[in-house]
């Protein structure tokens, strides 16, 4: 696909992309309609509401008409699916990549809302904090974080260097804190937020070769548990969704002998998609009252 470029002194790594509707070469602009709430198909929003056990109010403000949702790691399988299925909803999203801003590109053209691709190291709290200022001149706060990013490479510990291993938890853990910490003050202020984490089987199965990340992961469930009893009375959820082994570029070029390993002991013997999997994010978009969890969708792997 040829990649418009309307504004060919801009900066491309932080092009601001109002999108073509598909087939046509119209392009959108903002709506001043209401938006569907994410998964609901209505309007309609809800107010603070009164705890039944403790008679106390919670703090819990209307959810946003259109939310502003930010997706790390955008450029990949998973969170390209992620973005088109927010964008699918009626939320404007930013799409966040770190090396490839050609596929994040490619994501931007299939969405009809509006959208904003960025780059950052999540690693570098500075460079996150540019990123969140970005985001919310161009779209405003952000309501809905999905922390996606990651990184893994393989190695026995013993055969690891250092600087391997320090990389994907960097990556994987402390990019999640960054985006976290960075994020959450808003939500905690306009009393509204969700924080999907991204996380893996890997977490909870010993797989050799994967102590980074595996680490990563698990490090991951626990500030997921963790965070969510700091947030849950602002209104503010934090959950974690596990994807099994998922048909990816990677998978695509693999054996027939390789797939057949991956899934002979799974009970659901099959690989699943991002398409499929992105879908799960409604659970935790829709209900208030679900926080500190962690969804599976791995075809139950973490059951053999």
């Amino acid at each position: 696909m040829t990649t418009p470029n309307p504004h060919p002194n801009h900066n491309p790594n932080t092009d601001r992309t109002t999108n073509p509707h598909p087939n046509t070469g119209h392009t959108t602009s903002t709506s001043t309609s209401h938006s569907p709430h994410p998964g609901t198909g209505t309007g309609h929003t809800t107010g603070p509401t009164t705890g039944a056990a403790t008679g106390t109010r919670t703090v819990s403000a209307p959810r946003p008409d259109k939310p502003v949702a930010l997706v790390t790691g955008a450029s990949g399988g998973l969170g390209t699916a992620l973005a088109t299925e927010l964008d699918r909803i009626g939320c404007r999203v930013a799409l966040h990549y770190h090396h490839n801003h050609h596929d994040a590109l490619q994501t931007s053209e299939h969405l009809t809302n509006d959208n904003l691709i960025v780059q950052a190291d999540i690693t570098d709290h500075d460079s996150v904090t540019n990123l969140h200022h970005h985001i919310t001149q161009e779209l405003g706060e952000i309501d809905i974080l999905i922390n996606n990013a990651a990184i893994r490479k393989d190695a026995l510990l013993i055969h690891q260097p250092p600087e391997t291993w320090t990389q994907i938890i960097q990556t994987n853990l402390i990019g999640t804190y960054h985006m976290t910490h960075t994020v959450l003050p808003s939500m905690l202020k306009r009393r509204w937020g969700r924080i999907i984490n991204i996380v893996s089987p890997s977490a909870l199965i010993a797989t050799p070769g994967q102590t980074a990340y595996a680490t990563s992961k698990a490090a991951i469930i626990g500030l997921t548990r963790t965070l969510a009893t700091e947030t849950g009375r602002r209104g503010v959820t934090i959950n974690a969704l596990s994807p099994g082994f998922m048909e990816t570029r990677m998978t695509a070029t693999a054996t027939q002998k390789f797939r057949h390993n991956l899934t002979t002991n799974l009970p659901i013997p099959r690989l699943t998609t991002p398409q499929e999997t992105a879908p799960a994010i409604h659970i935790f978009l829709d209900n208030d009252y679900i926080t500190g969890q962690t969804l599976n969708i791995d075809g139950g792997i973490t059951l053999t």
